[in-house]
């Protein structure tokens, strides 16, 4: 099969394309999905680029102390989430069968989605969206059970709530769905999410943000400006976690929470969190299947989004598409290292642009 993926990690020019032999198998709960790698086999007909995804092949993925011992050398396939179709299913699979088409985000450290075929464990995998393309399908995986695992399980948000959130970043791929987890979800009164452009501030009030403000100004004195009538229990963070705490402290409702998914030394000496017995909390999508605890979660949590989507209550928040090639590849990694991208980048096999692209 054909693959792209990492022997040296470093800059962008280090993704590499290799042939390499189709997986075998699958075994277990696995299956086998045609598209790029993943824990059952499945045809992949599109993947998605991720921040995370740039780290790894810098080299540079931290969140795991020892992530780099457990990942496959000496070829790594990059890539977490994917859309495809089941080719084949393991022996004790109960979910899926050949056939389906399915998307999801696999295990951090087995081979990626970056390739024509992927062994991914089924009970991480969903059945895809029948509204959504490919490459629209393949977007959703990880931001969304991320925002979901951060606002439900960690900051324990309840639906229909007299509380308020405040999402650091609401125009980035992880702050675009927990925008409207938030808001059709969970029926949240207030949702604050934060930009400094005006396009991502249209983005983040597209999504359903019932205010924005400048992450690039005085938060406090902002969110003070809007007068809410509701307490400011929960604040989730997707960008820069040490820039944030001290502020946090500050505009945080006593007994609040704060979650971040960004790496950090997240100090909270000398600052309010004492004081106003406030939580913090880490939320990392690949904890679960990375120590193997409750990972029956993600299905349920991807089965639930394919219906949100198929009813409209959830958006596809895709704004670029690339062909799924070496070139575009590179070019979603050099995007999404310069900044600024909103909402997230998808490539297809089906998708324009220059390259053989995996089909």
């Amino acid at each position: 099969m054909k693959a792209i993926g990492v022997e040296d990690y470093g800059p962008v020019e280090k993704l590499v394309p290799k042939l390499l032999p189709d997986p075998s198998g699958p075994d277990g709960r696995d299956l086998l999905v045609r598209i790029v790698l993943t824990e059952k086999s499945v045809r992949i007909e599109a993947c998605s680029v991720n921040p995370v995804d740039t780290k790894v092949r810098a080299g540079k993925y931290d969140d795991y102390p020892d992530y780099y011992v457990n990942v496959p050398r000496p070829f790594q396939i990059c890539g977490f989430d994917a859309a495809g179709t089941v080719i084949a299913v393991g022996p004790d699979c109960e979910l899926f069968k050949k056939g389906d088409d399915v998307y999801y985000s696999g295990s951090p450290i087995r081979q990626g989605s970056n390739a024509e075929y992927q062994v991914v464990d089924e009970r991480s995998v969903g059945h895809k969206p029948q509204n959504l393309d490919w490459t629209q399908a393949a977007v959703m995986p990880l931001t969304y059970v991320t925002a979901y695992e951060a606002l439900v399980e960690r900051l324990e948000i309840r639906k229909g709530e007299r509380a308020a959130l405040l999402i650091i970043n609401g125009a980035g791929g992880v702050g675009s769905v927990a925008i409207q987890i938030a808001r059709r979800v969970l029926k949240l009164p207030v949702v604050i999410a934060t930009a400094s452009r005006p396009n991502t501030t249209e983005w983040a009030k597209k999504m359903g943000a019932t205010h924005v403000i400048n992450h690039k100004e005085d938060l406090e004195k902002q969110i003070n400006a809007l007068g809410l009538n509701v307490p400011l229990r929960y604040i989730f963070i997707t960008h820069t976690t040490d820039q944030y705490m001290e502020v946090c402290g500050r505009i945080a409702a006593p007994f609040g929470k704060v979650c971040s998914i960004v790496q950090g030394q997240a100090l909270m000496y000398g600052s309010k969190f004492m004081a106003k017995s406030l939580s913090f909390i880490w939320c990392l999508l690949g904890t679960k299947p990375y120590y193997q605890v409750d990972v029956e979660s993600h299905y349920k949590i991807l089965e639930e989004l394919t219906d949100l989507i198929e009813s409209g209550k959830i958006k596809c928040h895709l704004t670029r598409r690339l062909r799924l090639t070496l070139d575009g590849l590179r070019e979603g990694h050099r995007l999404i290292e310069e900044g600024g991208v909103i909402g997230k980048i998808g490539l297809g096999v089906g998708e324009h642009g220059i390259g053989e692209a995996f089909t």
